[in-house]
């Protein structure tokens, strides 16, 4: 069976050939047995790059969004019936799209944020691992 996609943070990549190397944050079973499904498992590093590039990616649809602010004012060039009818559609397609960059800035924040909630678990759970290690009388 082939390895699935890996995600590689910070750079330019594309899914890995047949020799692909499985790294941190790839898709696949979070026990790493294979009994529990799909999932993604990712380490603090991951976690905190991908919170920036869903905030990146959410702040470009932001900039997209206010240029799609002049599409939505287009006014025809003349005063004649085409004029009129090819502004307004220009309109409504500028409407359009300014309604889907919003979406889409939206579920790059949501996203962002469910990230950033993953890494808020993941340093409680150091933090309990520690005052475990602790109480027992170990060290790390």
């Amino acid at each position: 069976m082939s390895e699935p996609p890996v995600y590689s943070p910070g750079g330019d990549w594309e899914l890995p050939g047949p020799d692909g190397v499985p790294r941190a944050g790839s898709y696949g079973p979070v026990d790493g047995g294979g009994s529990s499904g799909a999932g993604f498992s990712y380490d603090e590093a991951t976690l905190r790059e991908l919170v920036r590039e869903w905030n990146e990616l959410a702040n470009e649809f932001a900039d997209d969004r206010l240029r799609a602010t002049a599409m939505q004012r287009v006014e025809g060039p003349g005063i004649e019936y085409a004029s009129a009818g090819n502004a307004e559609q220009i309109r409504t397609s500028g409407n359009a799209l300014y309604e889907t960059l919003t979406a889409r800035e939206q579920y790059c924040r949501a996203m962002a944020a469910k990230l950033e909630a993953a890494l808020g678990k993941y340093a409680s759970a150091e933090d309990t691992a520690i005052t475990e290690t602790k109480q027992t009388g170990g060290s790390l």
